[in-house]
């Protein structure tokens, strides 16, 4: 079942209390309903208006890093990153939006294969590599610049490939970072990435159920409240 809520708009208190009000709580660092079957789709315009813009986005991306929740971009967000480009004019975002979101929607109804450009690898970051700003997954390339250190490739043939970190230490969090010991002490071999040529996106939604079991109950709601 999908508990559909829009519209946010930085409002964190009445957020949690609609998260409440259907049943979920916090566990685990993230809102949970007791019926792992629960799963929420948010639709967008996170921010705006609103005074708690960060809260409402930490939150909705811990639902989504938990499995917990879905989630597509408002016209308000990408009006937000635009306007902190160079150019920093706004654009018709919500016409951008609409024009994803079935692609997004479609993909999760049927479960679809997604596979790499050009050939190259997918690389799918390990628990090893951490987070980017706001929790964000990082690149290769970035996960590189951030620590300062080089990934090295490990080609597997049976099982994903790797990109590696040497000469490292796994800090309290489970992050790979720069060791410092001159004996060697402690030291590993971190494996940062899984490089794989595609991946299989699971089926998340089953839209025709979903809509055949909402059209069932219209007339009965329609004689109980006549």
């Amino acid at each position: 079942m999908y508990d559909i809520i829009p519209d946010i708009h930085g409002q964190f208190e009445k957020l949690e209390h609609v998260l409440t009000s259907l049943g979920y709580a916090r566990r685990n660092g993230a809102w949970r309903h007791a019926d792992p079957a629960r799963i929420c789709v948010f639709l967008g315009d996170f921010i705006d208006r609103g005074p708690r813009n960060g809260d409402v986005i930490t939150l909705v991306r811990e639902m989504l890093d938990a499995g917990t929740g879905l989630a597509v971009m408002g016209n308000h967000e990408l009006n937000a990153i635009h306007f902190h480009t160079e150019r920093g004019e706004s654009l018709d975002a919500a016409a951008f939006i609409w024009s994803k979101a079935p692609k997004i929607i479609h993909a999760h109804d049927k479960g679809v294969l997604i596979r790499s450009k050009l050939g190259f690898y997918l690389a799918i970051p390990t628990e090893a590599a951490g987070k980017g700003r706001g929790g964000a997954r990082l690149t290769p390339g970035e996960w590189e610049r951030r620590r300062g250190m080089r990934l090295r490739f490990i080609y597997r043939r049976n099982g994903p490939s790797l990109l590696v970190a040497e000469k490292t230490r796994i800090n309290t969090r489970g992050t790979a970072v720069a060791s410092r010991s001159k004996t060697g002490r402690g030291q590993v071999t971190a494996p940062i990435f899984l490089l794989v040529p595609q991946v299989k996106l699971r089926k998340r939604l089953d839209l025709a159920r979903d809509a055949e079991r909402v059209a069932g109950a219209v007339p009965g709601l329609i004689v109980a409240k006549w």
